[in-house]
């Protein structure tokens, strides 16, 4: 899932290549992050600010610096982070408790509390989403019905390169639905794309072959906007949501909202990227005899395959169908069809399977991240930093578009700095729901501004570094890193253009933005 699984097994092949001086970088990070640390918990206490609201600050200026620069290994820095989180709240009053002159000796929140605060996250069902997801994944490639679908798509499609590209994102699409990750969805669809450029004899450095890699790279991206179940950091706002307000958005309703918006920009990205980088021939010849070669080559559909078609078909609908024609939720219904396909005999695969490259290092880190945003709303860190935001930024009394177009363009600008859309999701989003709550405009509808917000999050398409998929993509040698930026930058203007016109009319039509009657 920019994930919703945020590492996956990448082939060898395809592996990104370490940039020259990370290793200074990274330890640079780790030193200021721990500087900002203990600066920031060390400073004089602040007007309305808990002392163990100033700790969570603290924890996360730790993270987001940690984050940024990759000073830790994303799964290690989750431990590190929820270690921080047990040592420091233990010895700080509970913010949810008066602290009066007899009690001070005795406030402090201790470790078991704190401990608890640190774990809260696992309890959240989208974490249970997201482990679900991973299994759903690794079935996929067990299986290889991922690579069956890829090729039976492309096989449609004629050899003209235009077309080649309209088939890889049409692809990209339909794996959207089904593979609830962006990095398994592109680390199946990046190698049968350099499998095409071989067996096309096309030049590894073409233009084609760069535009056919980042064309599919940015079609995972797109398509986490619109669809709930396609990427992690749509559970952590998913998550957050549920946790504060005590009500979950649908499959559908994410659907109805994001995917006019996903399907306009997936256009834009066509037109972008053939006119940007316009393929240097317009057909390859004998590129429809080599899909099916590859086809053959799998052979028949096997049983395996069949029975999880079956089972993600029937999951998808249960998903479309969430408060329609039952209460079941995505997290409830997802975990039914992971039981399925580990049951003896009914099922697709055996947990030894399962296991192979199974990233519990992102389910970790992903559950922290929201026990990190728990945190902040608990300790009031969040609501004290959003006073700061709204007054700074004028936002009392702003209309929605304006807080929007404000904290959108906040939100594009800080992904540059991160390497994972799961990480900012978890840092940004409590922040987002407290600084929407803190503001004045009557019946700003809070709940669909953060969904909004949420689909910006995703907005990692300028530099390949700010998403795991990017960096598949980068891996495979096809393009220069200055291709992606400047046809992400486009992508982006695209995007920018798309958030103001929805913002003008869908959005608002449809009741995301502001409510009939006030809060």
């Amino acid at each position: 899932m920019t994930t919703a699984v945020e590492a996956q097994v990448i082939p060898a092949a395809i592996a990104p290549a370490v940039a020259p001086g990370s290793d200074v970088v990274k330890r640079a990070g780790l030193v200021a992050a721990f500087i900002a640390l203990v600066a920031i918990v060390s400073l004089p206490a602040a007007t309305g600010l808990p002392a163990a609201g100033q700790m969570m600050l603290g924890i996360l200026a730790f993270a987001v610096i940690v984050w940024m620069t990759e000073a830790l290994d994303y799964a290690v820095s989750a431990v590190v982070i929820g270690a921080l989180m047990v040592f420091l709240l233990a010895f700080t009053p509970d913010a949810a408790k008066p602290v009066t002159a007899a009690t001070a000796a005795t406030a402090a929140m201790g470790t078991g509390a704190a401990l608890n605060l640190a774990l809260s996250g696992f309890s959240n069902s989208a974490v249970a989403l997201v482990a679900a997801a991973c299994f759903i994944a690794a079935a996929m490639t067990a299986t290889g019905l991922d690579r069956r679908i890829a090729l039976v798509v492309l096989s449609r499609v004629d050899a003209r390169t235009n077309h080649i590209v309209i088939g890889a994102m049409g692809v990209g699409f339909l794996l959207s639905f089904i593979v609830p990750s962006t990095t398994a969805r592109v680390a199946c669809l990046v190698p049968i794309m350099m499998g095409f450029i071989l067996a096309f004899k096309v030049e590894k450095r073409s233009r084609f072959a760069g535009l056919l890699v980042i064309t599919a790279a940015q079609t995972a991206s797109i398509w986490n906007i619109g669809i709930k179940t396609a990427a992690a950091q749509n559970m952590v706002a998913a998550g957050f949501i549920q946790k504060q307000f005590q009500t979950t958005i649908s499959w559908t309703e994410w659907f109805v909202a994001g995917a006019p918006f996903s399907a306009l920009l997936t256009i834009a990205l066509y037109f972008i990227m053939t006119r940007m980088m316009r393929p240097e021939m317009s057909e390859i010849a004998g590129g429809k005899e080599t899909i099916r070669r590859q086809l053959e080559a799998i052979g028949k559909m096997t049983a395996n395959e069949w029975k999880l078609l079956a089972i993600v078909l029937t999951l998808l609908g249960f998903w479309a169908s969430e408060k329609a024609l039952h209460d079941f939720d995505t997290a409830s219904t997802t975990i039914a069809a992971i039981a399925l396909m580990l049951l003896p005999r009914v099922g697709v695969m055996n947990w030894k399977t399962s296991q192979k490259g199974f990233p519990w290092g992102t389910v970790v880190l992903f559950a922290i991240g929201i026990s990190v945003g728990t945190a902040l709303l608990q300790t009031r860190a969040a609501g004290w930093l959003a006073n700061l935001i709204v007054q700074h930024l004028g936002l009392q009394n702003a209309s929605a578009f304006a807080i929007l177009m404000l904290l959108s363009l906040f939100l594009i600008v800080i992904h540059l700095g991160f390497a994972s859309a799961t990480a900012l999701a978890s840092t940004m989003i409590p922040i987002v729901i407290s600084v929407l709550g803190a503001v004045q405009t009557p019946g700003i509808n809070v709940i669909g501004m953060t969904m909004l917000l949420q689909f910006v999050v995703s907005f990692g398409f300028i530099l390949p570094v700010n998403a795991p998929q990017n960096m598949i993509a980068y891996g495979t040698d096809t393009f220069e890193a200055r291709d992606f930026i400047r046809t992400g930058l486009m992508v982006t203007l695209a995007a920018a253009v798309l958030l103001v016109t929805f913002s003008l009319t869908y959005w608002p039509w449809m009741g995301y933005m502001t409510l009939s009657s006030p809060q």
